[in-house]
């Protein structure tokens, strides 16, 4: 994240320190004096996001093949100029970042809830201004970019760090990111991302020695300037009052400068005035009110030490070597050989959250674009996490304990009601297959066609499907992904209806063969916030399905589960709206007629799964307008009967492994529990440490 208004700062009162560079002429001079390296930029992948999504539409669940042809384009520009990318994504959330993660994801709900209040009220997408980017875009851009061949690197530790000690250690012509850390680690030069402009190749280059001249600081003195103006590990509030001192013995030099601007100049000039020593960082200890954690402004100055560095506000014996190896914890998976396997595939970053579950039993997931005062759907985190407690027993088989128990998971979803003061403990759930469940050792080292298919009748017993096994594999790949996620879902969501999955069905098969172009013209004349939120449903839907074929030891190939492949937002919008006005199939699927019978076969091969889990699907139109027939739990409405389907009434048979009830197994959860709206058959629970509970296997 970097430091509060250091940007803005150094832009409008440090113009020294922001030079104009083309990225083109520098990886020639690079080539020049460095005739054995290429020119290589390290990227902060995480700080470009924002700025590689430009596609028009963002809300509708995301424009996939216009994202993959930009990454595509801005690939091409460097290769043009000669220069190697190596991308750095987050793997981890570090324990000393979680308070700030945490803050960070519920000020995210906020700005949801009001993007779902324009939707409702305007039925359009909102402007640039209230951007947020399509749920699973961090997760797909990493492998979108393996995809198209480059370099990708999941960090084991805080990935700004693990970027700044590549640009060191690699002798990296320069860091692009959009982070002013970049400007305090001493690494490789920082280029803004926000500057670039790809067509001249040219962008803003911070130089640290010019801003350091500008504040009277040396280098070595910026981990403390940092640490003194708050980061994520020294927050803010407990600097308050030492800013109140600094700026009073440093009046400001100008009436132009705003509060901040005044702050960081009066924090630059009390560090140039005091000794520079360890002393001094404990005497500012010591003023600081830092309650039980009087090492809090050692550890910050401690962060930004790269390998072989150190700094003379620290005792001369502390050097990075001691500080940032990454720490070997004792992992929940027993299996040294598995562990490293799995640690490799991480950092190459062709896997999803197994090593996370592995290493450390803790997982996270950021918001989704899910509307909180919807009645009937759940959060994505609650529709899934049956799944997940699946993947969790298949990743820990050998590390149950003498009486059979697994470890418990810790998990930072973001749902509404969830205030992420604890993360929900979730128990590990077996599945119910033949011979129990296969060890990694057999899902990942073994080879066969034996073994290939045991992995695929185990991924699928996560979605309670493995009795499909042989149907599932007369589709084409990608068709039978979307298969597995409308079966579940399905079964999980009560009030998905016969026109959500026409919609669904549909899109699918005209998605293919359809350009980036194409789906770039398709324009909308309105937006459905339903169907935006079912298309977040359906791209988390996407990672589940990465993060079972990862743990089961990919009995899917990864690049038929990308969402360039089976989804494009705005197409979705389309066919949602279709299918709900009661249009004619000819209609939804374009007047093309040889679709037709592929339509009737895969909706037939859907409905015919959900019969045997004793599942109706009803016609519940929606129009143009929001159904209000409800009641609470979002169950015995009152639906259109209009194409009324011939199957079976609402099961409540026992065998349905992922209802919210019976007496075993469960999770604990945290404090305060999600009403899991229109889920089925959950019950609310209030109070502290309630369980959720499952019924029996």
């Amino acid at each position: 994240m970097g430091i509060k208004g250091l940007q803005w700062f150094v832009a409008n009162t440090c113009p020294d320190a922001c030079t104009m560079v083309n990225l083109k002429e520098m990886a020639e001079k690079h080539h020049i004096s460095h005739p054995d390296s290429p020119p290589v930029i390290v990227v902060d992948a995480m700080g470009c996001i924002r700025h590689w999504y430009t596609p028009e539409s963002w809300v509708c669940g995301g424009q996939w093949q216009e994202y993959l042809a930009n990454l595509q384009d801005f690939i091409k520009a460097f290769m043009a100029a000669d220069i190697k990318l190596v991308f750095y994504f987050d793997g981890v959330v570090e324990q000393k970042k979680r308070d700030e993660w945490v803050k960070r994801r519920l000020k995210n709900n906020k700005e949801i809830a009001r993007i779902f209040q324009f939707l409702k009220s305007y039925r359009q997408q909102p402007g640039r201004g209230m951007f947020f980017i399509p749920s699973g875009l961090a997760t797909f851009t990493r492998f979108a970019l393996k995809f198209l061949g480059q370099e990708t690197i999941c960090s084991l530790q805080e990935a700004d760090y693990e970027v700044a000690s590549y640009g060191l250690q690699n002798n990296c012509m320069g860091i692009l990111g959009q982070d002013t850390d970049y400007l305090i680690y001493n690494t490789s030069p920082y280029f803004s991302v926000n500057k670039l402009c790809l067509d001249r190749m040219v962008t803003v280059m911070y130089s640290r020695e010019n801003f350091c001249h500008a504040l009277g600081l040396n280098i070595t003195d910026l981990p403390l300037f940092a640490c003194l103006l708050g980061n994520d590990i020294v927050p803010e509030d407990i600097l308050e009052g030492f800013w109140q001192k600094c700026v009073a013995s440093c009046p400001p030099k100008s009436q132009s400068y705003d509060k901040r601007a005044n702050i960081i100049l009066a924090v630059a000039s009390y560090i140039s005035r005091v000794p520079c020593s360890y002393g001094s960082l404990k005497d500012l200890e010591e003023m600081l009110p830092l309650a039980s954690d009087k090492k809090l402004l050692y550890r910050g100055v401690e962060s930004y030490l790269l390998p072989g560095q150190q700094s003379p506000w620290l005792p001369p014996s502390v050097s990075n070597s001691q500080i940032h190896l990454v720490k070997q914890e004792t992992a929940i998976c027993p299996d040294q050989e598995i562990l490293q396997l799995v640690k490799e595939q991480h950092v190459r970053a062709e896997n999803y959250m197994v090593y996370n579950v592995l290493s450390k039993g803790e997982v996270e997931c950021s918001n989704s674009l899910e509307d909180e005062l919807d009645p009937e759907l759940p959060g994505q985190a609650l529709i899934y996490r049956p799944v997940r407690q699946h993947i969790y027993s298949v990743l820990l088989e050998s590390g149950k304990d003498t009486c059979g128990a697994y470890p418990i998971v810790k998990e930072w979803f973001v749902y509404f009601g969830n205030p992420m003061e604890q993360p929900d403990l979730v128990q590990p759930i077996q599945l119910d297959i033949p011979g129990g469940t296969p060890s990694l050792r057999t899902l990942w080292l073994t080879k066969g066609p034996e073994v290939q298919t045991l992995r695929y009748s185990t991924f699928l017993a996560c979605f309670h499907l493995q009795d499909m096994v042989e149907e599932f594999q007369l589709l084409d790949a990608p068709v039978a992904a979307v298969c597995c996620l409308l079966i579940y879902l399905t079964l999980q969501v009560d009030s998905l209806s016969l026109e959500d999955l026409n919609a669904f069905v549909a899109h699918t098969l005209c998605l293919r063969g359809k350009s980036a172009a194409q789906l770039a013209g398709l324009q909308l004349p309105q937006v459905d916030s339903r169907a935006v939120q079912l298309g977040s449903l359906f791209i988390r839907g996407l990672t589940t399905l990465i993060m079972a074929s990862s743990a089961c030891g990919f009995p899917m190939n990864m690049d038929d589960l990308m969402p360039w492949k089976v989804f494009d937002g705005k197409l979705f919008q389309e066919k949602y709206q279709l299918s709900h006005r009661g249009c004619s199939l000819e209609e939804l699927l374009e007047g093309n007629g040889s679709l037709h019978t592929q339509f009737q076969n895969l909706k037939s091969f859907i409905c015919k799964a959900c019969v045997v889990k004793k599942r109706t699907i009803q016609s519940r139109r929606r129009g143009n307008g929001f159904i209000t027939e409800m009641q609470e739990g979002g169950r015995e409405r009152s639906f259109q009967q209009a194409h009324t389907t011939s199957f079976v009434p609402p099961y409540h048979s026992q065998n349905r492994r992922f209802q919210w009830r019976g007496s075993q197994p469960y999770f604990y959860g945290s404090e305060t529990q999600p009403s899991g709206r229109g889920h089925r058959d959950e019950r609310r629970h209030r109070g502290q440490r309630r369980r959720f509970q499952l019924a029996p296997q």
